[in-house]
């Protein structure tokens, strides 16, 4: 049996469908889902390896983006009465990955799934405005940094995406949970300039983050968010060079850099099941 992801759409999420590509284009399977048939139980999250939270703009982002719907992850009841985090921590438990891109990342910091250090699930940190105060839309260049233990990131070094978002900005307050941040190596992913250095300096890095972060992992590594987009580079004709790229190098394959990440999670959890 194929390893099985479910992407999860509705009120305002917009990426299912290039979500959904890439993990059947990493040789998983994938199915597209209205959150509410999860909470109504037509769909069960259990009978998937992999939850993904796609970017978009859920609820218009008018409360700050993210925040109503990770309200409505933490607090929704399911037909069941069980909570739909609950729901979460059961499928963490054995040993399922999850991933939230852009919004979907928003999503995870703001319910607390990310960075997880607070035992209640509890807000640390947040996500807002870029210090540009516009909307990002282009391409950087990312480094893989933190402890190495994310699924969905091994054996990768550098990696060019694009960002789509305004609030793309990780601003961590607290100093404790700063230091544990950098301690447990939680910051998976830097932006950096053109010479691989992390930088906070615009444009190589869009939004001011604190850290320089493009991405953030739990203590587990089973949770990845991030604010580019893997799933919109999933073929070398995906990037606005692509033509030069290949003029430059003839030989060059077809993949796009953002491939690796859904195929890194895939293999995962194919080796669990063994």
């Amino acid at each position: 049996m194929k390893t099985r992801a479910l992407v999860i759409t509705g009120f305002g999420i917009n990426c299912e469908e290039e979500t959904a590509a890439a993990f059947r284009s990493a040789g998983g399977e994938a199915r597209i889902a209205h959150l509410n048939e999860v909470f109504h139980e037509k769909i069960s999250l259990h009978d998937f390896d992999i939850l993904a939270f796609p970017g978009g703009f859920s609820f218009g982002d008018d409360l700050g983006s993210g925040k109503v719907l990770a309200n409505k992850l933490t607090y929704k009841r399911m037909s069941s009465g069980r909570r739909f985090l609950d729901e979460i921590e059961r499928f963490l438990g054995d040993g399922k990955l999850i991933i939230g891109i852009c919004n979907g990342f928003q999503v995870l910091v703001k319910t607390g799934l990310l960075p997880g250090l607070a035992p209640n699930r509890r807000q640390q940190i947040t996500l807002t405005r870029n210090d540009s105060g516009r909307f990002e839309d282009r391409w950087v260049r990312c480094r893989l940094a933190g402890a190495g233990n994310e699924p969905f990131l091994r054996g990768l070094d550098e990696i060019e995406l694009p960002v789509r978002h305004g609030e793309g900005k990780l601003v961590i307050r607290d100093p404790a949970v700063r230091e544990a941040i950098e301690a447990q190596g939680l910051g998976c992913l830097v932006y950096v300039d053109e010479t691989g250095a992390a930088t906070g300096e615009y444009p190589a890095n869009p939004n001011g983050s604190d850290l320089h972060l493009a991405g953030l992992t739990d203590p587990t590594g089973q949770i990845l968010g991030l604010m580019p987009h893997p799933e919109a580079y999933l073929t070398a004709y995906n990037h606005p060079a692509w033509t030069r790229r290949r003029r430059e190098n003839p030989n060059r394959g077809d993949e796009g850099e953002g491939l690796a990440v859904f195929r890194n999670a895939i293999e995962w959890m194919d080796g669990r099941r063994g």
